[in-house]
């Protein structure tokens, strides 16, 4: 293990890399290393702007994947921020191999993440200080209908260009309760359609949130796959579940609405999730801007 610092700031890698080029973009002021995708991620500032920048091919100490596939993925993954433009999707700058690593370059979103597993010893250490998952919980009801609504137009447009959402979760949302705004980021799993799960039980994404087709070989991910995430989220957004019902999911690898007691909204709106999360992708909506459709008016009479 190297225990490295840059600007004062520091992290942990398997081995040493030096990161002085980045300096090319300002100071940097945070750094992201536990990561499962080998990449580190840097914070870098100057006078006139902040940067975030995504570095591939190093050997962060929680990573997945070897450093050459994480190479290829990512720069894989540099077209899907072009190919997927939408205001809310964080906006990537440039992008260039460091040696043997890629790094990519994109304008920092200010807000926290919605899933920040970096933090969870620090929260558990620290009970009075609220998680960005607890303190988006807590907001009113109209403003996360506004992240919701976010969601819903990022994956019609993600559907509009025949790709398919992958490893999408609430770690790929960025709010700021500053300015009450939901960016996205991290789509570097997101696949053009046709897609299929080639890599099993083990196939990217957040056990909280897969569809059952996410855990079995050659299943087709399709539409309908993302339709079950968003309304696998939009539970969490709005519903209250027990650390034994997380752990539920992870021993049996199944999604399972909140209880309706523990449902914020109306019935009607808690109905339409639970078809959009059904086991039977032909019984869920077909797609996401039917499921839009539904939402929308279910929720238009609170």
């Amino acid at each position: 293990m190297e225990n490295i610092t840059i600007d004062e700031v520091k992290f942990k890698l398997r081995e040493y890399h030096d990161f002085q080029w980045v300096h090319k973009y300002g100071k940097v002021f945070c750094v992201f290393d536990q990561t499962g995708s080998g990449c580190i991620g840097f914070g870098v500032e100057n006078r006139d702007k902040r940067y975030f920048i995504k570095v591939a091919g190093v050997h962060t100490m929680e990573a997945e994947i070897d450093p050459g596939e994480s190479v290829k993925v990512l720069k894989e993954a540099v077209k899907l921020y072009e190919i997927l433009d939408h205001p809310n999707l964080i906006r990537i700058r440039e992008h260039f191999p460091v040696g043997e690593l890629y790094a990519a370059v994109f304008d920092w979103a200010e807000g926290e993440c919605l899933y920040d597993h970096w933090n969870f010893d620090y929260y558990k250490d620290n009970p009075l200080i609220k998680s960005p998952s607890n303190k988006f919980k807590e907001l009113p009801i109209w403003k996360k209908f506004r992240t919701v609504d976010t969601l819903f137009s990022f994956l019609e447009l993600t559907a509009e260009k025949n790709y398919v959402a992958v490893d999408f979760y609430d770690g790929s949302i960025i709010y700021d309760f500053n300015l009450d705004a939901t960016m996205i980021c991290d789509i570097d799993f997101f696949r053009e359609k046709p897609a299929f799960n080639d890599m099993g039980e083990q196939y990217w994404g957040s056990k909280r949130l897969k569809a059952p087709e996410e855990y079995i070989l050659h299943e087709s991910i399709d539409e309908r796959t993302n339709v079950f995430t968003l309304g696998a989220l939009i539970f969490h957004f709005f519903g209250g579940f027990t650390e034994q019902e997380i752990k539920l999911r992870y021993k049996n690898n199944c999604f399972s609405p909140c209880c309706l007691d523990r449902w914020e909204l109306n019935d009607k709106a808690y109905e339409v999730l639970v078809k959009a999360v059904a086991g039977d992708r032909l019984d869920r909506y077909q797609t996401v801007k039917e499921f839009r459709k539904e939402w929308t008016l279910a929720v238009s009479e609170i």
